[in-house]
């Protein structure tokens, strides 16, 4: 699009019923130019007719889990078979709405695609996170009870155990495949995490490669490996933990090597960019492209480690969408888990862009962002 163009739809933006005849006195261009910018703009899709409709912009649409998170951490030293004095706590979760409200609070348009009982704690998830996220995506399956979360911590805030009871998610048959499709065709990207069934999950993977749509894979666990199909083709991103990349590849990792030698087996399948996090290590990516590396994080002090792996996807997906390459764009991944990790939320209140940027130029140098 040349300056031209650029002008004449701003001016349409400003004023959707601004006449052509404006548009000549505005710019000082001429009305048969005035008129081929137009013509332009309606066959590109940046305009609807000739009424000056913009289109809606797209969202980003996350599919999969929605859940209420219960955070149960010792006060002492955490002793197995028998009963641990502690603290607990309630918050909103579910991999693709954290991510999904990560991305809210960054300001980037998102819309969730999950499944919610017929209850309270399903009433209470959508409540809260309707504040950042466009919900009128997600079900509520009657009869069923919405998924929960419960993670042991031990005082240092590290995960010990987790129990996961997301049976809610086995009931999404091919009766919604219509009306999922739909929402990804209508998106700009879309995250999936491997909640659903993996009949589910191969369609919309097949159907965001048809319709070129860039797709992020977020693996949620381990045994959830087998939620996805053998093919991976046309998945943009892959990010997944060591024990998850290890499910995928069929590689035991031991060594820092065998890190890149999964992550090259993952990409065989399809996969144009394969990231696997680390922990306190940080994370390797290797890409499609040739690109490979490992990038270390900076020491801080550990509030909670939950809810850090979701923040960094949200991070990744939001450079991605501003057009920063693989390395910026991890580094980002990394200064969002930062902030996540300094918190006892699952999604850090004080989240946004503005505290993003604090964090990136804090810990590495140069500004990204525009």
């Amino acid at each position: 699009m040349n300056k031209q163009d650029e002008m004449i739809l701003q001016l349409i933006k400003n004023n959707t019923f601004i006449t052509e005849e404006e548009l000549v006195r505005k710019t000082g261009i001429t009305p048969l130019k005035v008129n081929e910018v137009i013509l332009s703009l309606v066959q590109s899709g940046q305009i609807i007719g000739r009424s000056f409709v913009l289109p809606e912009e797209k969202q980003t649409l996350c599919i999969g889990g929605a859940n209420v998170d219960w955070k149960i951490q010792t006060l002492k030293s955490l002793s197995y078979k028998t009963s641990n004095p502690s603290k607990s706590s309630k918050s909103c979760g579910g991999v693709a709405r954290n991510i999904a409200e990560n991305l809210g609070r960054l300001g980037s348009k998102t819309s969730l695609l999950s499944f919610v009982g017929s209850d309270s704690e399903g009433e209470w998830v959508l409540k809260h996170t309707k504040e950042f996220v466009d919900v009128s995506a997600t079900q509520t399956i009657q009869g069923k009870s919405t998924g929960t979360y419960t993670a042991v911590l031990d005082t240092d805030g590290e995960m010990a155990v987790a129990l996961a009871d997301m049976a809610i998610y086995d009931e999404v048959g091919e009766s919604c495949i219509d009306f999922i499709l739909q929402q990804v065709t209508e998106s700009r990207m879309v995250l999936l995490d491997t909640n659903l069934p993996v009949n589910i999950n191969q369609q919309i993977i097949r159907c965001c490669n048809d319709k070129k749509i860039p797709l992020c894979i977020a693996t949620v666990s381990a045994p959830k490996i087998d939620r996805l199909p053998d093919s991976l083709e046309g998945v943009s991103w892959l990010i997944a933990n060591q024990k998850e990349a290890e499910a995928l590849s069929g590689f035991e990792i031991r060594t820092e090597g065998d890190f890149f030698r999964a992550a090259e087996a993952i990409l065989k399948s399809g996969v144009e960019r394969v990231v696997i996090t680390r922990g306190d290590k940080g994370l390797i990516y290797f890409t499609k492209k040739g690109e490979a590396g490992v990038l270390l994080p900076p020491e801080i002090l550990i509030t909670d480690v939950t809810g850090a792996g979701d923040s960094l996807v949200s991070g990744i997906i939001f450079s991605f969408l501003k057009g920063l390459g693989t390395v910026d764009a991890c580094k980002v991944g990394i200064s969002c888990s930062i902030i996540t990790l300094q918190s006892n939320e699952t999604v850090n209140p004080s989240f946004n862009q503005q505290k993003l940027m604090e964090t990136f130029q804090t810990f590495f140098s140069k500004g990204v962002f525009q």
